[in-house]
């Protein structure tokens, strides 16, 4: 079908219903029992950092295990270099500089290990291309060039430009891997910090953010080794040694993998075994992580899994239509997932961040934090199938989501904003307030106003009085605000502010908000991140979404018109694009820690089911 200018070509019709009975149809089969795990996309630099960490273990224990598996990574890693020589985070992201050094690093390394052993050079034209992109886009690949262009990018934060360096060092690219000055252009990180209480953490200059705290140890030990300081430093840090592998040990998952993060634990890993330690039980795990997160095809993902995430997005996409969940969930469905869900609150001090219990992570595995998002989803997503199931909410339902605002209303910064993890460090990326976040936050809360005892607190309505004045204060000049966790690649600092926007819309009916969306959709319907920038399912569907609540809800009739107008443009688009509700291509606009790129082949499809739900709710459609 071809798509309108003013959609009224979909309103009430047939094609409408069909796309909206398909794409419901497609996210209720993509459910794995009582909840949604979803895929996320292959990672070049996952599989770099995987594959180097497994290539200096096997250098250590000699017995040659992995050599099958890297053969594999090294081989996906040659197929999907970029024609310029680059390679990008996903397969469908441009190329940028850490990731093509990380890759052409370990290929190089790679190349070395074949021709040492007769087998000719498998990589070289790979590593000869990847090195003159690095050239054209450092000045070189000499060691000293290397250093000063992650200096560059990265600046003060070295939460990921040291461990790019380790592993190029590792990998023979900043000189002889056993050679002191090789580590001496390694910066050193004071991992000997890692050993004080951690409510001191804020009251000292930490270099890296509170996620990072195993690459802390990891990293800073390797350089302490191979290139230790002068007196009175080395001395202290020779005493920190054994109780910061202490706390390492103590904050590694059962799985072995920290954060479920391929990247992290692969850092962790190398830097252990480059210090002579691969048969350290953090080392062993972390290979033992490695090993399992491969797929078939050789590459590694960034991350396990945002089955958490992907849960609770699913639910409130169900819940978006006229008949909210009762639709398309039976009772004992709806039950298994509020069960899951339950499962999945952290009810204990979470060992790593030392949060407190009431949080979800995003993903069910033991390599999960805390944080606020996805707690506030969670909180958000039992009151959908509370709703559903109608009555007063259960009582554990009641307490979980108690907990749950209460773990929300601890972590607001003193801004009145709300970070992912940890309220107090502050000053770097993921500790600080951000406004989608925020907002997401003060939906949960609202979801439970009316319920006693849960979202009623005294504390409570302070942190939601902050928090709207924290959303007023950081609206930007042109209406927007601009997200920490979703980005778009094309996008001059590749921000993303329709998901920003929308998502603050959504919570807030915000009227500035939704005319800032209008104001950027394009004449084809799609709403795009910047004029002239390719429009994405997933941004069209949250600003759809938004458009829709503003159409069912804004005070001024004037807005609910061109509100109502705007949606039905953007599910005009949205049908055309997913040929009728049938096919969801998903686009690299997540970020990662590090602000790291990957797509998710749920944010298409959930997004749509979602706009599309809230669009009939609305009367965009008459279906």
């Amino acid at each position: 079908m071809t798509a309108t200018a003013d959609g009224i070509g979909v309103l009430g019709s047939a094609a409408f219903t069909a796309a909206r009975d398909a794409a419901r149809g497609r996210l209720l089969a993509a459910r794995d029992g009582d909840h949604w795990t979803g895929r996320l996309s292959s990672s070049a630099l996952s599989t770099a950092t995987a594959m180097a960490a497994l290539r200096i273990v096997d250098g250590h224990t000699r017995d040659g295990r992995h050599v099958e598996r890297m053969s594999r990574g090294a081989t996906w890693l040659r197929d999907r270099q970029l024609a310029d020589g680059s390679w990008g985070d996903t397969p469908a992201s441009p190329g940028n500089l850490p990731t093509t050094i990380l890759c052409w690093s370990v290929l190089a390394a790679f190349d070395e290990d074949a021709a040492r052993a007769g087998g000719g050079r498998p990589y070289e034209d790979a590593v000869t291309r990847g090195a003159e992109w690095i050239g054209r886009a450092s000045g070189g690949t000499d060691p000293a060039t290397l250093v000063a262009a992650l200096e560059r990018l990265y600046g003060a934060d070295r939460t990921f430009s040291v461990p790019i360096l380790v592993h190029a060092a590792v990998c023979g690219r900043l000189g002889d891997p056993a050679a002191r000055s090789t580590w001496s252009l390694v910066p050193q990180l004071p991992f000997e910090l890692a050993a004080l209480p951690r409510s001191w953490f804020h009251l000292v200059d930490m270099q890296v953010v509170s996620y990072a705290l195993p690459a802390l140890v990891a990293i800073g030990q390797v350089r302490h080794a191979r290139a230790p300081g002068a007196f009175p430093l080395r001395q202290l840090r020779d005493l920190a040694v054994a109780p910061t592998l202490r706390t390492l040990t103590d904050i590694q998952p059962p799985g072995g993998g920290f954060l479920e993060a391929t990247p992290l634990t692969s850092f962790v890993t190398m830097s252990l075994a480059a210090m002579g330690r691969a048969g350290h039980p953090v080392a062993v795990r972390g290979v033992r992580f490695l090993v399992a997160s491969q797929r078939a095809d050789g590459s590694w993902p960034i991350d396990t899994n945002l089955a958490t995430w992907c849960t609770t997005l699913a639910v409130g996409a169900l819940d978006a239509g006229n008949r909210g969940l009762t639709a398309t969930l039976g009772p004992g469905e709806r039950g298994a997932i509020r069960d899951w869900l339950l499962g999945q609150q952290w009810t204990r001090i979470h060992p790593a961040t030392r949060a407190a219990p009431g949080g979800w992570a995003w993903t069910d595995l033991d390599g999960g934090v805390p944080d606020a998002d996805d707690t506030s989803g969670a909180v958000l997503a039992l009151a959908c199938l509370s709703r559903a199931d109608g009555g007063s909410p259960a009582a554990a339902v009641r307490e979980a989501a108690q907990g749950g605002i209460r773990w929300l209303t601890n972590l607001a910064n003193r801004d009145g904003g709300i970070p992912t993890f940890c309220r107090g460090w502050g000053r770097l990326p993921f500790d600080t307030s951000c406004p989608d976040i925020t907002a997401h936050f003060l939906a949960a809360a609202a979801a439970w106003e009316k319920v006693p005892g849960v979202a009623d607190a005294q504390g409570t309505t302070r942190a939601i009085a902050a928090a709207t004045r924290y959303l007023d204060a950081t609206r930007r000049v042109d209406g927007a605000w601009w997200p920490l966790w979703f980005g778009n690649q094309e996008h001059p600092d590749q921000a993303n502010p329709v998901y920003g926007t929308a998502r603050v819309v959504r919570a807030c009916r915000d009227p500035l908000g939704a005319a800032w969306l209008l104001a950027a959709q394009a004449a084809d319907g799609s709403v795009p991140s910047a004029p002239g920038l390719p429009a994405t399912i997933e941004e069209t569907a949250v600003a759809v979404e938004a458009l829709a609540v503003m159409a069912e809800s804004a005070a001024d009739a004037t807005l609910r018109d061109r509100a109502r107008e705007g949606a039905a443009r953007g599910v005009a688009w949205l049908l055309e694009r997913t040929d009728g509700g049938r096919v969801f291509p998903a686009a690299p606009i997540g970020l990662y820690f590090a602000r790291l790129w990957y797509d998710e082949e749920l944010y298409p499809l959930v997004f749509t089911v979602a706009a599309l739900e809230r669009a009939a709710r609305c009367g965009v459609s008459r279906a």
